[in-house]
């Protein structure tokens, strides 16, 4: 996660970043992008979606690769195409670790990536940056609070856990994929 943070603040540096090359390139003025307080939100979004794109990849490929390969025979034999053979084998197959995965993703929605969010912080962009998990650390740990930010460290693990219980019935009455 350090490493990506740094590779963000050098791709976005204002003098040598690549992504301002590009914006100079378009003729735009070139600007620290990790400072803009509107764009922390977008870089943040596709800088995790960039950073966990690969592991994904990899538990989607194990699922995919435990799908029987005579269901992919049948198919052409029956002359099925391959956006058929997407829709009626490869989805049904790969559903439950889908279900599964976005259950648990559910159950730690409000849990950001803490670190990740404070080493983008900055008091240029704290107005939008600030998430449950950074104002319990500034006001637990840097102000001293620690009985305010346990309490809210408490309510934020009690509706992540509430998230997650609704998510887990819900996906067991829609199909029968759950984790209990």
């Amino acid at each position: 996660m350090v490493v990506v943070v740094g590779m963000l603040a050098t791709f976005s540096n204002a003098r040598y970043g690549i992504f301002n090359q590009i914006i100079r390139l378009f003729g735009g003025e070139p600007t620290y992008l990790l400072a803009k307080r509107e764009l922390f939100q977008t870089i943040y979004v596709f800088s995790n979606a960039w950073q966990n794109t690969g592991w994904r990849a990899i538990i989607y490929m194990a699922a995919l690769a435990g799908i029987n390969p005579n269901l992919y025979e049948a198919a052409v034999v029956d002359g099925a195409s391959r956006f058929r053979q997407i829709m009626h084998i490869s989805l049904p197959g790969i559903l439950p670790t889908i279900i599964i995965l976005l259950i648990l993703r559910i159950g730690r929605i409000l849990n950001l990536a803490f670190h990740k969010i404070l080493l983008m912080q900055n008091p240029l962009n704290m107005e939008t940056s600030d998430v449950i998990s950074t104002f319990v650390y500034r006001v637990g740990i840097l102000e001293g609070n620690y009985s305010f930010s346990t309490a809210v460290g408490l309510f934020n693990a009690v509706l992540n856990l509430t998230l997650l219980f609704l998510a887990n019935r819900f996906a067991k009455q829609m199909s029968e994929t759950s984790l209990w």
